[in-house]
């Protein structure tokens, strides 16, 4: 058996109270793709750091290529042919496709024009290693006017042009559809032929069975163990994740009664983004949810949920419609209005849209409930702040070091408890999440299922909208569907499945199949 591409011996790393990697192994062969495994904080960041030059071991060694190497910069991995492709992409969205490509190795003119960068060169560079990752475009289009999907394959590309030997991806498919995954799929087939190895971080097992040759599983820091992935089952690699059964985690909600209307949604239309001729458009939208009941929204990309939930939350305006609460019109013309009115969100995007990263888990959690602890001239009652912050964070079982702990230092499962829980100090009639789970391992995924049918069991009435259906088959107890910003379908949760769901999000007309 020939020596592997890359071998990680006993690697350590510590941080102010936590052991991060306690002697973690790692082994991937030229042409493999692998899965890097485990919960949120399990230690896979802390791993890819190191492995990325970011950061420095406490201990261990690092072989490449068959010789010993110190990763002392991302400079330093990448002229090894080690890339790594962040699940928040590293571009510049102000320059062109080409920039971003060859940004700090521009290729420049020799001779008279020594150092001036040679922009037809570079141009013709960038389409042809763009076209290898099919991405058929203008190399002088900037960043900004591209889809996610397409960001992403200008961040595989940048990595092809360094001549990449080991590509790491995390989290690549979180913000994909099925036709954009599939098509990514294809791309990492032809490195893999190519004998490019792949690292592959991802919470989707259902994608790890697909593509990948074998899989490595850490937890709390350590090294549970590898295996080829046709030597496990599903079920293993969840069990090798959190050290439980699968059947323990993921549990249906009990019987239960819906109490009175809590939000009615009639006649709502919206333009959408008037300078995106793309933008989807809300029409003849329709619907309403009740008191202690978990309705979701279901729908392939573009199909509305979204801008359907910005829309009764107040960040982008309707055209027409009533939104009742607690059967009373309400006028939400901004999220102010929302909130007064008794309608909290939390974001598909909690790093974009919900989180301040640089600011501490009591600021980031007591921002939506100053009104309540603030006193005199406005100064924060911090005795009040620090009861709210302890109370939220022990109820929704927030793990961290203190309440003082940058939240970006959190792991993706808390950062969500703890936007959740924003929301909760707040006491709302109607709370809509938008992709509660996304980006979070699946121990800390059955947590949120099970706050948010405790939520709906205290009274509040939940919104929620998922892009995987497994995720609205456990939570829902009742189903809209929707395609192009129209409701198709109607469906009770229990007499929901995958397949009648699919038929539903592709139907153009309304079909209300259950209350």
């Amino acid at each position: 058996m020939s020596a592997p591409l890359l071998r990680m011996t006993g690697i350590a790393k510590g941080f102010p109270g936590v052991q991060a990697l306690d002697g973690v192994d790692l082994e991937v062969a030229a042409g493999e793709i692998h899965a890097l495994l485990g919960e949120n904080g399990a230690g896979k960041s802390t791993l890819l750091k190191i492995l990325a030059g970011a950061q420095p071991p406490d201990a261990g060694t690092i072989t490449f290529a068959g010789e010993p190497v110190v990763l002392s910069s991302p400079l330093d991995a990448q002229a090894r042919g080690i890339v790594t492709i962040y699940q928040e992409f590293n571009l510049v969205p102000t320059l062109s496709i080409a920039e971003n490509v060859f940004i700090g190795r521009e290729p420049v003119h020799s001779g008279l024009g020594a150092g001036i960068v040679d922009w037809r060169r570079m141009n013709e560079e960038a389409r042809a290693i763009t076209a290898q990752v099919g991405l058929e475009m203008d190399p002088r289009r900037l960043v900004s006017d591209l889809s996610v999907a397409e960001q992403q394959l200008v961040e595989i590309a940048r990595a092809l042009s360094v001549d990449s030997r080991l590509i790491v991806m995390d989290e690549p498919t979180s913000a994909l559809s099925d036709s954009e995954t599939a098509r990514l799929f294809a791309i990492v087939g032809d490195l893999k032929a190519r004998g490019i190895a792949v690292i592959f971080v991802t919470h989707r097992l259902e994608e790890v069975m697909r593509i990948c040759d074998r899989l490595t599983v850490l937890r709390d820091g350590n090294l549970v163990g590898s295996a080829a992935v046709g030597e496990v089952d599903m079920a293993g690699i969840i069990r090798m994740m959190v050290g439980r059964e699968v059947e323990r985690l993921f549990r249906h909600r009990g019987a239960h009664e819906a109490g009175a209307v809590a939000l009615e949604v009639e006649d709502l239309a919206a333009a959408g983004d008037l300078l995106d001729p793309h933008a989807t458009r809300l029409a003849d939208i329709g619907f309403s949810l009740r008191r202690g009941e978990i309705l979701c929204l279901a729908g392939l990309v573009g199909a509305g949920r979204t801008e359907l939930a910005q829309v009764i939350f107040g960040a982008d305006p309707k055209d027409r419609g009533t939104i009742r609460i607690d059967g009373q019109p309400v006028e939400i013309a901004s999220p102010i209005d929302a909130i007064r009115a008794g309608i909290g969100l939390v974001p598909e995007d909690r790093k974009q849209q919900a989180l301040f990263l640089t600011l501490a888990v009591r600021q980031n959690l007591a921002i939506t409930a100053l009104d309540s602890i603030c006193r005199r001239l406005g100064f924060v009652d911090r005795g009040a702040e620090t009861e709210l912050v302890e109370r939220y964070g022990g109820r929704l079982n927030i793990k961290m070091a203190s309440t003082e702990q940058q939240i970006a230092n959190l792991s993706g499962g808390n950062q969500q408890k703890v936007v959740l829980a924003r929301w909760l100090a707040l006491e709302p009639r109607v709370l809509i999440v938008d992709e509660p789970t996304r980006g979070i391992d699946v121990a800390a995924k059955a947590e949120v299922h099970q706050l948010l049918f405790e939520l709906a069991d205290s009274g509040i009435a939940v919104l929620a909208i998922s892009s995987e259906l497994p995720e609205v088959l456990t939570i829902a107890d009742r189903i809209l569907t929707m395609r192009e910003g129209r409701i198709t379908g109607e469906i009770a949760g229990v007499e929901a499945s995958e397949e009648k769901l699919m038929a539903l999000m592709t139907l153009r007309s309304t079909a209300r199949a259950a209350a």
